[in-house]
This record gives C-alpha cells, structure tokens and sequence, in this order.
C-alpha cells in the first residue's frame, strides 16, 4: 500500500479554512455559470487547486481573495474551451426552463436576474465581488487582475446600467454608496 506525503501547506488549518470558504466561492462561482451544477463542480476544481498548491498561498494574506482568482482563472479557461462546444445539443437547457410563479417579488427577481446577466461579464463580475462579496475595490481588482480604477469604473457602470434597466428612480433603489449617488444625481 502506497502513503502520500502530505503536501507543503496543506494542513489542518488550511483545510478548515477551505472548508469555511465554500459558501463564498458558490455564490461567487452561481454568479459566473447561473448553473448550480457547473459552480459546484467549479468550486470543487478550485479547492482541489487550492489544496495542491496551498504552499504557493501567503499566510496572513485573504485567502478569500486568493481563493476567488483561482475559481475566476478556471472559469475563464473552461469559458474558453466552450467557445469551441455546439450548445444545448442534447436539450438539457431547454429541459430547464420553466415558468416562475407571478409573485411580485419573484418577478423583480427574475428581472433583476435578466438585468444582471445582461450586464458584460467584466461589469457583472465586479459588481459581484463588491457589491455582494464586499470585498473593496482593491480586493476586487487583486481578484480580477486589473487596476482599481477599472474596478471602480466597472462597478458605477453595471450600477448604471441596472438602473437604467430595471427603471429605478434613483441610485437608493440599488444600495449605492455615498460617492456614487451623488454622481448618479449630477448626471440626472
């Protein structure tokens, strides 16, 4: 019988800490893949490399974050396989869609979803990571691997954008910080 050698990194508390960052990294990767099966499955590769490669993170650093740019990275490398993939060939997303019940607040929610996924990929993203993982700017921007001014550009525009889109009145309506809704109010 052959015995692994545990790997440079990864231990105990390194296990524990993954463990704990699940349910941050399957929202993040729903947010990607809208597919409960591909975000698990993304989850899953991105703790396996996590756990591979647990003496490449920093302790003290956020993990979270670390962990995040390695579920984005393998999101964008699958995203590229597909691009070569026929769609839907076998039916299974048409086999998923359904009709939501007419309760107003599932409603807003579908068109919030639509408004969301609407929005590019680069914006969506950004938003994610700050407006529902709230992480900062400059935690965004480590994750994305882009400069915080981008970030912050990103996130006013999908903020925008979704405004315009779901017909609010004003920047309240999405939660907006201080700095954004008086801009928001200049521009108006």
């Amino acid at each position: 019988m052959m015995t692994l050698s545990p790997r440079p990194g990864a231990d105990d508390e390194m296990r524990d800490l993954l463990i704990g960052a699940i349910p941050a990294l399957r929202a993040f990767a729903y947010t990607l893949t809208y597919d409960l099966d591909r975000s698990d499955d993304l989850v899953q590769d991105t703790l396996v490399r996590a756990w591979t490669k647990a003496d490449s993170f920093q302790r003290g650093t956020n993990l979270t974050a670390w962990l995040f740019t390695i579920l984005r990275n393998l999101f964008y490398s699958e995203q590229r396989k597909r691009k070569r993939e026929v769609e839907d060939a076998d039916g299974i997303h048409a086999g998923r869609l359904t009709s939501l019940p007419d309760q107003e607040a599932r409603l807003e929610l579908r068109e919030f979803r639509v408004a969301l996924d609407a929005l590019p990929l680069s914006q969506r993203e950004a938003l994610v990571l700050v407006g529902a993982q709230n992480f900062t700017y400059e935690e965004a921007a480590a994750i994305s691997g882009v400069a915080v001014g981008t970030v912050k550009s990103r996130v006013s525009r999908a903020r925008s954008r979704l405004i315009m889109e779901l017909g609010m009145t004003g920047s309240d309506d999405i939660g907006a910080d201080a700095l954004t809704r008086a801009a928001l109010d200049a521009t108006a």
